[in-house]
């Protein structure tokens, strides 16, 4: 067996050792490989073994026979002071060697408040941490994920990023490596040769300059031999593609402790706040065939004891009915749990989850995401109160009595009538259910929880324009709720929860941010700060000091109006969603108007251009 990195004391002396020992099932271990490459996940084990992404990449690359790719996950608190003191360098889990002897370190950006942990990682690794630092004795940093679709705020510690979906263009750069490597060319060289792959991103090779006013005036190649836009990288072919039929399995619990089937990508609903519904258009779905024969070999070669759907709308996959009947058969016979998330509750919906959930420990879920019809509209929620009652009157005759309703305050045009909507709504859902089920057929009182987050304008959205408010602000708006949540008839069935202000506003800075932005997340790391989206580590007093003392005005980023010709950070980028379909958009909203879903009709997004998925789905 090898050697492992820790000592047994270090081990004994931290929480959840299994965190970093390796081995587990399913994990790839080679002799020798020509490219090794560090996939790192910049949160904690049990977060980032719950990444699909990871999972498919990981098994992408080790099926080269030419590279071994490994997994890290950002060391917790404890073991980070340890290795700090005694000058343990950041390793692979899978041979337990240093890192910082890899050809490439790769981080999944998946979240602004993961930002410091990039640094911990990059700091454990033993690695410079600004790009403009490193020789061509260091690992070559890459990020990826959907925070690169704004890599601005941390450019600087990254040598190249890859836009887009890694199926397409991983293995003509990894090719590109080994045959420069092998030659001896110099990462600088590299580096130049790689940023001409369509979807690699070398920040060093651009310049931004700036207006008097601070916003950008131009983004310019500093050669002329490589692309002054990135195209992001679309895989049309999900059916075909490579996915991971052998994952591994993790020794301690993960936070998506199953087998995870990804069914489609993109989204047809065109939500305006959602990130995500934009950036993986076009919506293409995965043959049900093929999810047959994945969630068949992914039980056996794992021995999970439960199933998930991965989508971002699971009832919008045209193959639903057919793949849910073949899961309820096949994991009965080997009692199997399966999840359904992302469901709308309507009565197929419902039926389906009758058969394979215990309905009295489930609670249905549904997201609004806004209380007044108004403001749906707005947001473009393709959501009525007739279809959250109906829904949540099938529910309560099927035998539920618990139901969870997820809001966002702070939305373009909101006002107290809408944030007021939001209690009233949960009252009348609650109503319902004491006015639906008769009182000797009630399992308990209902319980309706209601939980709002606050709005965070997201690059590639409609509402990338939007301004954003101070957290006193947001928590003000979070109290309108509270106080009318009390003054509501069935108050007792309602509880209410809402996100913290102070870290909202903090995404918003790192979301839409320039490069401006990575001197105060380095100022941050190298005063303590690391673990951000974890609330017992957060610490906003620092973020302030770091912003004033890198003299950046945070009013600049978040409750500046933009104008709607402003140059944005992340506008060299081409995700196929054109900017004037998104103005259009926006101009929509304020108009408090609804744009169709992609199967009622094209809206001239641009995604056409992909020459598939759900754009040509009624062509002949």
């Amino acid at each position: 067996m090898k050697k492992l990195a820790l000592s047994d004391e270090i081990l004994m002396q931290i929480e959840k050792p299994a965190r970093y020992i390796g081995n587990e099932l399913n994990s790839v271990v080679k002799d020798t490989s020509q490219i090794r490459f560090a996939m790192c996940f910049p949160d904690v084990y049990e977060i980032g073994m719950s990444h699909l992404g990871i999972q498919i990449l990981y098994d992408m690359f080790n099926r080269r026979e030419d590279t071994w790719c490994e997994r890290v996950y950002s060391p917790w608190p404890d073991l980070h002071k340890i290795m700090k003191e005694q000058h343990i360098p950041l390793f692979g889990l899978e041979s337990q060697e240093p890192i910082k002897n890899f050809d490439f370190i790769g981080l999944t950006l998946q979240y602004e408040m993961c930002y410091t942990n990039i640094l911990q990682i990059l700091d454990l690794a033993q690695v410079p941490l600004l790009a403009k630092d490193r020789t061509d004795d260091d690992p070559i940093v890459l990020g990826g994920g959907p925070c690169s679709y704004n890599p601005e705020p941390i450019a600087a510690f990254f040598d190249c990023f890859y836009i887009g979906e890694g199926e397409i263009q991983y293995n003509a750069f990894l090719d590109l490596y080994k045959e420069m490597h092998s030659k001896n060319y110099s990462r600088k060289s590299f580096l130049h040769e790689a940023a001409k792959i369509e979807g690699i991103y070398v920040p060093s090779l651009y310049e931004v300059s700036y207006k008097s006013d601070g916003t950008i005036s131009a983004f310019t190649p500093l050669y002329d031999d490589i692309p002054a836009t990135i195209k992001k990288q679309v895989d049309m072919d999900l059916t075909e593609a490579v996915y991971p039929e052998k994952p591994v399995v993790p020794f301690i619990k993960a936070t998506q402790d199953r087998v995870v089937l990804e069914i489609q990508r993109g989204c047809i609903r065109g939500c305006r706040f959602c990130q995500a519904g934009m950036i993986y258009r076009p919506n293409r779905e995965k043959d049900v065939e093929r999810l047959k024969e994945l969630a068949h070999t992914m039980l056996a070669e794992t021995g999970y004891e439960e199933i998930s759907l991965s989508s971002l709308s699971s009832s919008d996959y045209s193959q639903l009915e057919e793949l849910i009947n073949f899961l309820i058969e096949e994991c009965s016979k080997k009692h199997v749990n399966i999840s359904l998330p992302s469901l709308r509750i309507d009565a197929f919906s419902l039926d389906i989850m009758q058969k394979v959930q215990d309905i009295k420990k489930s609670s249905l879920t549904f997201a609004p995401e806004a209380g007044s019809q108004r403001l749906r509209n707005v947001i473009n929620k393709g959501l009525t109160v007739d279809n959250i009652l109906s829904g949540s009157r099938e529910a309560f005759l099927g035998g539920w009595n618990k139901v969870k309703l997820y809001f966002m305050l702070g939305l373009p045009t909101e006002t107290e009538e809408d944030m007021r909507a939001i209690p009233e709504l949960a009252n009348d859902i609650a109503a319902l259910y004491y006015e639906t089920v008769p009182k000797e057929q009630r399992n308990g009182k209902c319980q309706i929880t209601i939980s709002t987050s606050f709005f965070v304008p997201k690059p590639f959205t409609p509402f990338q324009w939007a301004t954003m408010l101070d957290p006193s602000d947001y928590l003000e708006r979070a109290k309108i709720v509270n106080d009318h949540v009390k003054e509501q008839l069935n108050h007792k069935s309602i509880r209410y929860n809402w996100h913290e202000a102070d870290v909202t506003v903090l995404e918003g800075i790192l979301a839409r941010g320039d490069r401006k932005i990575s001197e105060a997340i380095l100022y941050v790391y190298q005063h303590g700060g690391f673990f951000d989206a974890w609330s017992e580590y957060f610490n906003f007093n620092l973020w302030l000091e770091a912003f004033d003392a890198c003299d950046i005005d945070m009013d600049f980023y978040t409750k500046r109006p933009r104008q709607e010709d402003e140059i944005f950070p992340w506008d060299f980028i081409d995700v196929g969603v054109s900017k004037d379909f998104l103005l259009r958009e926006w101009r929509t909203a304020h108009n408090e108007l609804v744009t169709p879903n992609c199967r009622m009709r094209c809206s001239g997004c641009g995604a056409r251009q992909f020459d598939g998925g759900v754009c040509f789905e009624n062509q002949n």
